[in-house]
């Protein structure tokens, strides 16, 4: 079966992991200091704090921005549940708004519609690797006296108006699951412009502990002493992780390149295809695109999904709204709520598209697919 995304490992991601192996640190030593610094700097400059998962990420920033019962979190229904989850679970009253019919990205003009003074998170999705309109989404946060998050999942690498993803949002989360732009195996980050909300995740990630004597509220311990203000959890990223990701670091430009030929080639082949629609593309973009998400027309999705994963080609779907989970659904929320989200999942096709995709199997998935509309 030809994945749908895949890893890109080689030597010299072998080669880093098996030098962490071989030294003194396997965890919370000098590698993760110097991947987070790494991570930081193509974020914009902004201070990162390495995790261990997407999921993780979002979970600290929320906790971190001291997310509760009675806040509202503004995000979109298409996204993987995690966006809206571990804003659910801190207490938080998750309020979603429809997205851009051409991109899939949040519409700001929806936004804009539910923001109140009781928002306290206006959190996007870079759908696809595309960024969403920061712009127009900050200046909607600074009214309502909101925060602006970039669950920035499948777009690290990627800019919006000549601004690097990580310098868009004032807290932006990234995701380093195997399937991704880049990968530690597991892993996330938390970029954030605030330098005391980003010690607060870092606090946080690391169960709480407070190392900082001039903090203290215990000041007759000694030299070994470090107390706990506030709970946290052990959310920390291991060295040999943070050496995997320096490495694919290094090849992320060369990953986004391949993706984007990829995106070019699908969108020559399928250009005249009738029953499908290719993804759209803002001009204000330099997407790093993690999926490619065609439409298939006339009520066919599952049709072709199927008859294409028979023929060996792992297309997916991304992704059910987020608020058809029954766990969403139970607590009260409906269909219908977000119609633009509802019809572009049920045309979405995920094709397959990672780094080391070849042109002969890019062709091989146009076939089948064109073959299963027949």
């Amino acid at each position: 079966m030809l994945p749908y995304g895949r890893q890109s490992i080689d030597e010299e991601d072998i080669d880093a992991v098996v030098r962490i192996l071989r030294g003194d640190w396997l965890t919370t030593g000098p590698t993760v200091a110097e991947f987070e610094r790494a991570v930081g700097e193509l974020a914009g400059g902004h201070r990162a704090v390495s995790v261990t998962s997407g999921t993780s990420a979002l979970h600290a920033a929320y906790s971190a921005l001291g997310l509760s019962d009675g806040d509202d979190v503004v995000t979109t229904p298409m996204t993987f549940v995690a966006t809206a989850s571990t804003a659910s679970v801190l207490g938080a009253n998750v309020i979603f708004a429809d997205i851009d019919d051409e991109t899939g990205l949040i519409d700001p003009a929806a936004v804009d519609a539910v923001a109140t003074d009781r928002t306290r998170v206006i959190a996007a999705v870079d759908y696809a690797g595309q960024a969403a309109e920061y712009d127009r989404l900050q200046a909607i946060a600074d009214r309502v006296g909101a925060v602006t998050l970039d669950d920035a999942a499948h777009s690290i690498g990627g800019t919006y108006r000549g601004r690097p993803v990580g310098d868009l949002a004032d807290v932006t989360t990234f995701s380093f699951f195997p399937t991704k732009n880049m990968t530690t195996g597991e892993g996330g980050a938390v970029v954030c412009k605030d330098p005391a909300l980003a010690q607060r995740v870092h606090e946080f990630h690391f169960i709480g502990l407070v190392r900082d004597p001039d903090r203290f509220e215990i000041t007759d311990e000694g030299p070994w002493h470090q107390e706990v203000h506030e709970f946290g959890l052990n959310y920390r990223l291991t060295d040999i992780a943070s050496a995997l990701g320096l490495a694919q670091l290094k090849r992320l430009e060369r990953f986004k390149q391949r993706r984007t030929e990829i995106v070019a080639r699908y969108n020559a082949a399928f250009a005249d295809v009738e029953g499908v629609r290719t993804p759209g593309q803002r001009d204000d973009t330099d997407p790093m695109w993690h999926l490619y998400p065609l439409r298939v027309l006339d009520g066919r999705r599952r049709e072709v999904f199927e008859k294409v994963r028979a023929a060996g080609v792992g297309v997916q779907v991304n992704y059910i709204p987020v608020y058809w989970h029954p766990v969403y659904a139970n607590a009260g929320y409906r269909r219908g709520m977000c119609p633009n989200a509802e019809a572009f999942y049920a045309e979405e096709l995920s094709l397959p598209i990672f780094p080391d995709l070849t042109d002969s199997q890019v062709d091989q998935v146009v076939e089948t697919l064109v073959g299963a509309l027949r």
